[in-house]
C-alpha cells in the first residue's frame, strides 16, 4: 500500500505536465476542432529558449535565483505563445474553411519545421544539452514519499495556472465570447465579437502553458533534445482525449488520470511498459465512453 501511495503521488506530479499541456490541445480542439499536432513541438520550442535565457542571464541553480526564474519564465510564456500566435495567423488561419484532414497535415508540417529548425540552429542541433539551472535536493516527506521542495513549487503552479485557465473561460467576459466563438463562430461575429482575436488568444494561453511545462520539464529532468516535444505532445493529447478533448476540467483530470496510471505502470511492470499500460487504459476508457470520462465539447464547423 505504501508503494502505491508513493506511485500516485509521483504520478500526480507527471501529470502536472500532461495537464498544462493537454490545457491547449483540448482549448484549440475545443474552438476550431483542430488537432494541433505541432503543439508538443512548442512545449520543446520553448525548453530551448528558456535554455538560451537562462544562459544569458548567467543562472546556474534556484538557490536564492527565484526571481530570476519567475522572471524567465514569464519571458518564456510570452514568447511561446506569440510564437504559437504566429503560426496561427500565417497558417492556420487562411486554412479555417478548408477540409480539417488538410489542417492536420498542415499541423504535421508545422511540426517539421519546428524541430528541424530548431536542429540546425547553432548551439541548439541535436545532441542532448543540459539544462542551465538545477533544482535543490531539499525537500520534504509527503505520506512517506520524498519530494523536493521545487517538486511540490511545480505541481502548485501547475495547479494554479489551471484554476486560472478555468476561470477565464468559464467566469469572464473573454471566456464568454471563447465560449461563443466555440459554439458558432458566424454568430459570434455578427454579435461584435472579433473571431480572429479571441482565436489569436487561445492560441497564445496554449502556447504559454506549454511554455511553462517546458521550464518544468528542463528544471527536473535537467536536459533537452530536439525531439522531446513529440512523446510528451502524443502523451498530452491522449490526456486529453481521455479526459475529454475540448473540456477543461476534463483535461485535467485525463492528465493527472495519465500521470498516475504512467507512474504506476513503470513501478509495477518497469519503464518499458509504462506507455503500453497507459494507452492501454486510453483504449478502454475508450471502449466503455468513447467521449471520454467528462465528455468532449466541441465546436459547430463554420
Amino acid at each position: 500500500m505504501q508503494l502505491l501511495v508513493g506511485e500516485i503521488e509521483d504520478g500526480i506530479f507527471l501529470g502536472a505536465f500532461f495537464v498544462l499541456i493537454a490545457l491547449g490541445y483540448s482549448m484549440v480542439y475545443g474552438i476550431l476542432r483542430l488537432i494541433n499536432f505541432a503543439h508538443g513541438d512548442f512545449y520543446m520550442l520553448a525548453a530551448f529558449i528558456s535554455f538560451t535565457i537562462f544562459g544569458a542571464v548567467g543562472a546556474s541553480h534556484l538557490h536564492g535565483q527565484w526571481l530570476v526564474i519567475v522572471g524567465v519564465g514569464l519571458a518564456t510564456m510570452i514568447a511561446t505563445g506569440a510564437a504559437n500566435v504566429l503560426v496561427e495567423r500565417l497558417v492556420y488561419r487562411p486554412m479555417r474553411r478548408a477540409a480539417l484532414l488538410s489542417l492536420m497535415i498542415a499541423a504535421l508540417g508545422v511540426s517539421q519545421v519546428l524541430e528541424n529548425g530548431v536542429l540546425n540552429i547553432p548551439g541548439w542541433g541535436a545532441a542532448y544539452l543540459a539544462y542551465p539551472v538545477t533544482t535543490s535536493d531539499a525537500g520534504t516527506y509527503i505520506f512517506g514519499t520524498r519530494f523536493t521542495y521545487a517538486q511540490i513549487a511545480m505541481v502548485v503552479i501547475a495547479g494554479l495556472l489551471s484554476v486560472g485557465v478555468y476561470y477565464l473561460v468559464s467566469r469572464t467576459m473573454l471566456g464568454k465570447a471563447m465560449r461563443a466563438v466555440a459554439e458558432d463562430r458566424i454568430a459570434a461575429s455578427l454579435m461584435g465579437i472579433n473571431v480572429d482575436r479571441v482565436i489569436a488568444l487561445v492560441f497564445f494561453i496554449g502556447g504559454a502553458l506549454a511554455g511553462a511545462a517546458a521550464i518544468m520539464a528542463g528544471l527536473y529532468y535537467g536536459q533537452i533534445n530536439y525531439l522531446m516535444g513529440f512523446t510528451v505532445g502524443l502523451e498530452a493529447f491522449t490526456a486529453a482525449v481521455l479526459g475529454g478533448i475540448g473540456n477543461i476540467p476534463g483535461a485535467v483530470l485525463g492528465g493527472l488520470l495519465l500521470g498516475i496510471v504512467q507512474s504506476i505502470g513503470t513501478g509495477v511492470f518497469g519503464a518499458q511498459w509504462a506507455v503500453v499500460v497507459s494507452f492501454g487504459v486510453l483504449v478502454g476508457v475508450l471502449w466503455l465512453r468513447p467521449t471520454g470520462i467528462l465528455g468532449e465539447r466541441v465546436a459547430r464547423r463554420m
